[in-house]
């Protein structure tokens, strides 16, 4: 009887092993197809892309990513049908799919290249610096973080090349709003925004301009001395500049100086005629 029960044990055992090993092999077949479909889906991707069809080919890619979501194919994918939607201008898109790939593929190697991907979406749709400043500002946000987490790199030199005409950018809105300032004889306002520009984009081609427009705004207002010093500022770093050919002229012609005057109360009077000589 116990020799009964050892056979049937050792039937059950094999059954089990057998069943097992089918397991695995079913598995190992799934896992075969997967990998086939997934490369098949981003190659027909690549094709898509080639053939200028950028939203069936992003489409392609976001099918190999989630066929088989843990291989190697898959961040690769993604990053694809970001550039993807990037290549026919579709910076929305782009920006959607950018941003979920940085967030569920934190750690990939070519993180960097996805950063750099998502701050030319928004530095491509600058388009007014005087009405919207969101694409700016963000752009500029990941072109300075690329520099600081990836220096000596190309990503990192091209940013640095962008970030300038982003500031040249700033600047010129800066310059725009101060010069109306001038226009509408709101001096304090004007010097704010020239000051700006000086202390803040003094790398770019507006900061003459913002220096001679301090020289100037300052004379208008009789402060000479503030006026005299930026002129010397202007002269000392730029003395081939035509702005400071402008400011040189403005002390040798007669500008109008602006005259302010306080109101005459009744308290003032008064007070005035405590010390008036009466012959």
């Amino acid at each position: 009887m116990s020799l009964i029960r050892l056979i049937y044990v050792f039937l059950i055992l094999i059954f089990c092993v057998s069943c097992s090993k089918e397991v695995v092999e079913k598995s190992k077949i799934r896992e075969t197809n997967l990998q086939l479909q997934t490369i098949e889906a981003y190659q027909d991707g690549l094709k898509e892309l080639k053939k200028g069809d950028a939203l069936f080919a992003a489409k392609k890619f976001n099918e190999a990513e989630m066929l088989y979501p843990q291989s190697m194919v898959a961040p690769r994918a993604a990053l694809m049908a970001s550039y993807s939607y990037y290549s026919q201008n579709y910076y929305g898109d782009a920006i959607a799919e950018l941003d979920r790939f940085l967030k569920v593929y934190p750690n990939y190697k070519d993180k960097v290249y996805a950063e750099y991907l998502l701050a030319l979406c928004y530095y491509e749709q600058i388009v007014d610096e005087k009405k919207d400043l969101n694409s700016i500002e963000k752009s500029k946000e990941i072109f300075l973080r690329l520099i600081r987490n990836y220096p000596n790199t190309d990503y990192a030199l091209d940013a640095e090349f962008k970030l300038n005409l982003i500031n040249n950018i700033l600047a010129a809105k800066e310059m725009y709003v101060g010069r109306y300032y001038v226009d509408k004889k709101k001096w304090i306002a004007a010097i704010n925004r020239f000051k700006f520009v000086v202390d803040n984009y003094d790398t770019t081609i507006y900061v003459e301009e913002a220096i001679y427009r301090l020289v100037e705004v300052y004379y208008i207002l009789g402060i000479e001395e503030e006026s005299k010093k930026y002129a010397n500022l202007l002269g000392y770093n730029y003395q081939s500049s035509k702005w400071y050919e402008k400011s040189y002229s403005i002390f040798n012609k007669k500008y109008e100086t602006l005259k302010i005057k306080k109101e005459d109360n009744s308290i003032l009077k008064r007070f005035k005629s405590l010390f008036e000589w009466d012959e």
